[in-house]
């Protein structure tokens, strides 16, 4: 893991730190989305809200990670794969939201159909999130 994790930082020109070795640590180990206080939790209170909070924006940024909507308008990030790069998301896939465990999971062959939108508009970013029980949970 401590390869994948440095080849990362890496192929996206990043400094090596322990807080980004730590984040992206718990994303691999992770099957699901996490939230901020989910990698705060983590870390061992080894890093403070801000560096944390940093150290995602860079992740969104350099195309390691993307942004899941939640009902509640807060925001979970899971890894992004492989055709992301800095400043284009390519993660046009379904999130499954379980209604038992609340895990959030990608699903990563399931992908956001195309909307008609009326002449004039111009789409440039969709979402479409589905709640339900997931396999673990059923």
């Amino acid at each position: 893991m401590e390869n994948d994790i440095l080849t990362i930082l890496k192929k996206n020109q990043l400094s090596i730190t322990d807080g980004r070795k730590k984040i992206l640590e718990l994303f691999l180990q992770s099957d699901g989305a996490l939230a901020h206080a989910d990698i705060e939790k983590n870390t061992d209170a080894a890093f403070d809200r801000v560096t944390v909070y940093r150290t995602l924006q860079t992740f969104v940024d350099k195309g390691i990670v993307h942004h899941i909507p939640t009902t509640d308008n807060s925001i979970l990030y899971a890894l992004c794969k492989d055709q992301c790069e800095a400043g284009h998301h390519h993660d046009n896939h379904v999130h499954f939201i379980c209604d038992n465990c609340n895990k959030t999971i990608c699903l990563e062959d399931v992908i956001v159909p195309t909307v008609k939108l009326p002449k004039g508009f111009k789409p440039k970013h969709a979402e479409m999130v589905v709640n339900g029980i997931c396999d673990d949970c059923k």
